[in-house]
């Protein structure tokens, strides 16, 4: 599915070569026409942003959502995980399942990455495809709430991603997504004590052991071994690296 290596492309760093596949990200969108004219027009706008935005500016903001806000993250692990010893084995079983499915990553990113996720979810067959980037579902309904409380247009590509899978969220997980902390890049403090927390977690809290996103990793585990050459279902995962992959 080339569209999903699109929205892949326009969650990355901000490079030139970025910026000059403009035209033909928006080209891949069309020709495969998998996204409903309200998703594709607001894609369009971000799109327009980094076709006619300066570079400078353009990779200043990404960082300040991106790399400084750990409540905006894009890699999956961070949401789940945290800084503790389980990201790293997590970080072993998804490169695993990449490489027994016959992908190898080319860009130095960890496994976990949301756009790196997204490009080896575009080489298995559509169905397996969507069935994988519905596994994150939370993380990402959880990113695009964050993002739609700072009007970003990066909130394009998460909406695009949840129309795509088709995931289905329950109000009152939404509810609790909304009402966690989500200090702006600009509260140095706020920031800092985010980052001193052991985990970040989107929905029902970690302590509990209810929460549909801490289920990711064990599932993630299982994903590694997959039944009858089956793509195997992800389940929730989290993403760390921070250059794009390209499109």
């Amino acid at each position: 599915m080339k569209t999903l290596r699109a929205l892949a492309a326009l969650l990355s760093y901000p490079t030139a070569e970025l910026v000059g596949a403009a035209d033909e990200i928006r080209g891949v969108l069309d020709r495969e026409a998998l996204l409903p004219r309200a998703e594709r027009a607001a894609l369009d706008k971000l799109i327009g942003e980094l076709a006619q935005g300066d570079l400078y500016d353009l990779q200043e903001r990404y960082g300040l959502l991106f790399d400084r806000t750990r409540s905006l993250s894009l890699h999956l692990f961070e949401h789940v995980h945290g800084e503790s010893r389980d990201r790293g084995q997590a970080m072993v079983d998804l490169l695993k399942l990449y490489e027994e499915s016959g992908y190898t990553p080319v860009a130095s990113e960890l496994p976990d990455y949301l756009p790196l996720f997204l490009e080896y979810a575009s080489t298995r067959e559509p169905r397996a495809a969507l069935e994988l980037i519905g596994q994150p579902a939370h993380v990402l309904a959880a990113l695009r709430e964050r993002l739609a409380k700072r009007s970003s247009t990066y909130e394009a590509v998460m909406a695009a991603l949840l129309v795509l899978s088709k995931a289905r969220l329950d109000q009152a997980t939404l509810d609790i997504l909304r009402a966690e902390p989500d200090p702006e890049p600009d509260d140095l403090e706020a920031l800092d004590a985010a980052w001193v927390d052991q985990e970040v977690t989107f929905g029902p809290g970690a302590a509990g052991g209810g929460c549909a996103v801490d289920g990711l990793a064990d599932r993630l585990r299982a994903a590694s071994r997959p039944a009858d050459g089956a793509v195997p279902p992800l389940t929730r995962s989290r993403a760390t690296v921070r250059q794009g992959a390209g499109s």
